[in-house]
C-alpha cells in the first residue's frame, strides 16, 4: 500500500479513536469471514470490527437509526475502514435483531483485491438473536463497491458470523 493512503487510514483510525472515546457505545461487534467469496480468485478470510453507537440519531416506526463505524481486514492484507449508520430492527416480542447498514469509506488492497477506486460503499444486512442482555450473536452478509466511481467496478460479495457485546 503506497504512503498516501497509511497516512489516510491513521488519520481517520487517529479521528475513530477521538470519536469513540468521547461517545457512549451500546457495542463492539466482531466478526469472523470470507471476503469477496463469490470469486474464486479473491477470496480470502476477513475479520471485521464495528463499534455500534447508542446515540439515536433517528426514530422511525420500523427502529432506530444509529451510527456505525468499522475496520474490515482480510487475510491479503486488503483494508476499509468505514462510517455509516444502521438500522435496528427488533422482530416482534422476540429476541432476533436485524439491522441494515451502510457504510462509505476507504478501501486499501494490499495483496487483494483491486475494488477500482479508494473511496467504497458497502451495504449489509446483519440478523442476530440475543442470548442475553449484554451479548448476541449472528452471521451478515454485505456487499462492498465503488459505485462505479472506478475505471472498474468488480465489488466485492461477503459473509461472516458475528460477536457483538452490549455495555
Amino acid at each position: 500500500m503506497n504512503s498516501k493512503l497509511n497516512k489516510i487510514f491513521f488519520l481517520i483510525s487517529l479521528f475513530l479513536i477521538i470519536l469513540v472515546s468521547r461517545s457512549n457505545a451500546d457495542g463492539i461487534t466482531v466478526s469472523v469471514g470470507r471476503f469477496d467469496h463469490s470469486d474464486n480468485h479473491a477470496k480470502s478470510d476477513m475479520l471485521q470490527l464495528d463499534y455500534d453507537f447508542d446515540k439515536v440519531l433517528l426514530g422511525s416506526p420500523i427502529g432506530d437509526f444509529k451510527p456505525v463505524i468499522g475496520f474490515l481486514t482480510t487475510a491479503d492484507q486488503a483494508k476499509y475502514g468505514y462510517a455509516g449508520v444502521r438500522l435496528d430492527y427488533k422482530l416482534a416480542n422476540s429476541s432476533v435483531l436485524i439491522s441494515p447498514s451502510f457504510t462509505p469509506g476507504i478501501y486499501g488492497k494490499g495483496d487483494g483485491k483491486d475494488l477500482g477506486h479508494a473511496l467504497e460503499f458497502k451495504t449489509q444486512v446483519r440478523a442476530a438473536i440475543n442470548l442475553n442482555p449484554t451479548f448476541n450473536v449472528g452471521i451478515s452478509y454485505s456487499h462492498i463497491s465503488n459505485a462505479s466511481l472506478g475505471d472498474k467496478n468488480p465489488g466485492a460479495n461477503n459473509y461472516s458470523i458475528s460477536f457483538q457485546k452490549n455495555f
